[in-house]
């Protein structure tokens, strides 16, 4: 007789769904540089905000209002224009469940962010995935041929995580032209302030969400403005296009600490800028003493690098030296972490170069 409880059903897909993990820590005299972090950490002044945001037994402004309305003043929009949630990955799976369910297909390119599988089969949706180019970018035709009567969303990624490219705002032009009206195309530029491409597309300062209604621009605080532990991202597209996320998003999920954190954050715009270009002047070291060393890096616009490569023996090179980086079966995606790091990275990726 088994003494085993008889535990609730769960769907059968969801049983089967691996959870998401994180990297695991470096140790003391190693660098983490799986999680796309920022070794900068918040900008002057935004702990500080966090700290006097003491009133715990209060729950938030459910809307994020203060945040909405600064975004909305920066980028020229109404507030209802705006929508702030947990992160850029929240309000994607807001998104995915507000359009797709039984039935339908959610199309999205492959390999990229790796939450998207799981946020579409967790809406009960059908991913589309959709190989990218051999150059690690977008194959936007394929993407657009993928589109059926039976798509509700369309994700593009730019620049993509984890290979690295962007999208062209010609590309981007174009491509959106062949994705119906009534499909949303979610625009995820979670990384765009590293963008330093001059023919990138840039959702926000194109406004592309005007011209086309169906399209909504993702970004986050997490990566640039260094608050990654505090989960908020925003989301600019029509404000009817906005509702339907608003209703399936966990309500109150943005803490009051930080909705502050990022309002402080938005006035240390010149702090952010020499932050951010210190990162690339980084990455661009990183990329060209990898391509030195015989790597083919596809083009990296991000705050990583992509190694394509197949073989383990390459994450534990890497995990010896004390360098946690992230692996996935077709490759390996290092972040740009502290200065120190780099010629670790470099001394390891000379050692064991294809």
């Amino acid at each position: 007789m088994t003494t085993e409880p008889v535990l609730p059903r769960v769907r059968p897909e969801i049983a089967a769904l691996p959870p998401y993990k994180q990297g695991k820590p470096a140790a003391p005299d190693g660098f983490k540089l799986s999680s796309n972090e920022n070794p900068f950490g918040p900008l002057p002044g935004v702990v500080e905000a966090v700290r006097s945001s003491v009133n715990l037994n209060r729950y938030p402004d459910a809307t994020a209002g203060r945040l909405r309305a600064a975004l909305g003043e920066r980028y020229g929009v109404d507030a209802d224009e705006v929508l702030v949630g947990a992160g850029s990955v929240a309000l994607i799976a807001a998104f995915i469940q507000a359009a797709a369910g039984h039935g339908d297909e959610v199309v999205y390119p492959w390999r990229s962010f790796e939450a998207y599988p799981g946020l579409v089969l967790v809406a009960g949706a059908t991913g589309v995935q959709v190989p990218n180019l051999a150059d690690g970018r977008h194959d936007l035709d394929a993407l657009a041929a993928a589109v059926t009567d039976k798509t509700r969303v369309v994700v593009v990624c730019t620049p993509n995580n984890p290979t690295g490219p962007i999208v062209t705002s010609a590309e981007f032009a174009a491509f959106v032209e062949r994705v119906p009206r009534e499909v949303l195309l979610l625009l995820d530029e979670a990384y765009a302030e590293f963008v330093t491409a001059d023919d990138a597309v840039d959702g926000l300062g194109e406004r592309v969400f005007e011209a086309h209604p169906n399209v909504v621009v993702l970004r986050t605080f997490s990566k640039a403005y260094g608050l990654a532990a505090l989960r908020v991202g925003y989301a600019i597209g029509h404000r009817r296009v906005l509702d339907a996320a608003r209703a399936t998003q966990i309500p109150l999920s943005v803490t009051a600490q930080a909705e502050d954190a990022a309002l402080a954050s938005l006035e240390r715009e010149p702090e952010l800028r020499a932050r951010v270009a210190e990162l690339v002047a980084r990455r661009e070291r990183l990329v060209a003493g990898l391509r030195d060393a015989g790597w083919d890096v596809p083009d990296a616009q991000s705050n990583f690098v992509w190694l394509p490569t197949a073989s383990s023996a390459v994450t534990e090179a890497f995990e010896a030296a004390g360098l946690i980086v992230r692996p996935f079966p077709d490759g390996v995606r290092i972040s740009v972490g502290e200065e120190e790091s780099l010629e670790r990275v470099l001394a390891v990726a000379r050692a064991i170069a294809p």
